[in-house]
């Protein structure tokens, strides 16, 4: 009797399901880190809570950690959707039309008005930043520590290639451009944090300290002034 072979075959119904189960916990992601990121441009990231992101997503709190390892994973996954934005503006504004200084300035404004018009962004760069690469290690999974590190490279690459051409032209003095990119973007989030405050301390004309306004568009003007300080060069520090 010839033998009868049988050759197992998947479930279309359970495939499906299985389907259907992780896009709902694709969207259900999606919708917490869209109520995260409102929540943080309302209220600032330091007084945003775990509770408070459940709530504003119309959820309980065990219901974020079945999703997110931890607060810092939320704040990582936050950056990201800035970064993807921000990325993509200024790859633009890296091709505008002009010299290498021009493209450097136009670059520069796309960054600080991005910046200024979302300030959580800037709250959320500077506390994942203040912490070691290895805490956060620690708290954020290896797929989204990886994703952050990809978009502030590809952020930094617009600097690096405007700076490298005006190099390259002898319109910029600039030995490592990928140097100054991060130097100028680490110094601007210190800039863009005081203009998210909106004042600036200095001495009045009896001496005593005095808060002063401080306009967006004085610092943005600085950091126009920063950057193009920084790729005109000068004679290196020596100890």
């Amino acid at each position: 009797m010839a033998a009868t072979h049988t050759h197992a075959l998947g479930d279309p119904g359970r495939t499906a399901q299985r389907s259907s189960t992780a896009e709902r916990r694709r969207e259900r992601k999606r919708e917490i880190l869209n109520a995260t990121r409102a929540l943080f441009e309302e209220r600032g990231v330091n007084n945003a809570q775990i509770e408070d992101i459940a709530r504003a997503a119309g959820i309980n709190r065990a219901i974020v950690y079945r999703h997110f390892s931890s607060k810092d994973e939320i704040f990582a996954l936050t950056m990201v959707n800035y970064l993807t934005e921000l990325s993509t503006t200024l790859a633009v504004a890296a091709q505008h039309d002009g010299t290498p200084t021009d493209r450097l300035l136009h670059t520069v404004d796309t960054f600080a008005l991005y910046a200024m018009d979302h300030p959580a962004f800037v709250d959320c760069a500077q506390v994942l930043t203040s912490q070691a690469w290895a805490e956060l290690r620690g708290e954020v999974p290896q797929e989204a520590l990886l994703r952050l590190g990809q978009l502030i490279a590809d952020c930094l690459r617009s600097f690096v290639r405007v700076v490298e051409e005006g190099s390259a032209s002898g319109e910029f003095n600039v030995d490592e451009p990928a140097v100054l990119a991060n130097m100028l973007y680490a110094s601007a989030l210190g800039a863009l944090q005081q203009a998210r405050l909106g004042i600036f301390i200095a001495y009045g004309e009896d001496g005593e300290p005095i808060v002063r306004p401080l306009p967006r568009d004085q610092v943005r003007r600085y950091l126009r002034e920063a950057a193009l300080a920084a790729t005109r060069g000068s004679r290196p520090v020596t100890d």
